[in-house]
């Protein structure tokens, strides 16, 4: 643990809540250095967590992710969501507006999915700038959100 804790990143990445030591090990030993990825969209398709439309002709298919990535990756950013949603306060609140949202709310599954991604934009941002992880930045996009958490 010690060894891990002086690579650069890896301490700001323990500072999400929900985020454990053998999650960051194991994501450090899928991806290598955080900082070889320019954006968080790269770990994405690395990951077969980019969405793709299936359509041909008029016919216009469903968005789905296209699992063409790392399926280890995938599966280790799932189970880390799904405590995340259970007890970290910002991913409950998002998981909780993705499923209930007036305009085009989302499936369980689908919301779980955009919170993978939502992961992975966290961790990619606190491990490139170094800088702790805040609950109140990550949710600043969703007005109502930001309001509630930050009362």
């Amino acid at each position: 643990e010690d060894l891990v804790l002086t690579l650069p990143g890896i301490a700001e990445m323990l500072t999400v809540p929900g985020v454990g030591m053998v999650t960051v090990i194991e994501l450090y030993s899928e991806l290598g250095d955080i900082k070889n990825f320019e954006n968080p969209r790269q770990i994405l398709k690395y990951a077969g967590l980019n969405l793709r439309e299936s359509s041909s002709g008029k016919h216009k298919g469903q968005t789905r992710i296209t699992k063409r990535g790392r399926a280890k990756l995938r599966t280790l950013l799932f189970r880390t969501v799904m405590p995340l949603v259970r007890h970290n306060r910002a991913f409950k609140a998002l998981h909780q507006y993705y499923t209930t949202r007036q305009e085009n709310p989302l499936r369980k599954k689908q919301s779980l999915i955009v919170l993978c991604g939502k992961l992975v934009r966290v961790l990619h941002t606190v491990g490139q700038k170094q800088c702790p992880f805040d609950e109140k930045r990550m949710i600043q996009d969703i007005p109502h959100l930001s309001l509630a958490l930050g009362a």
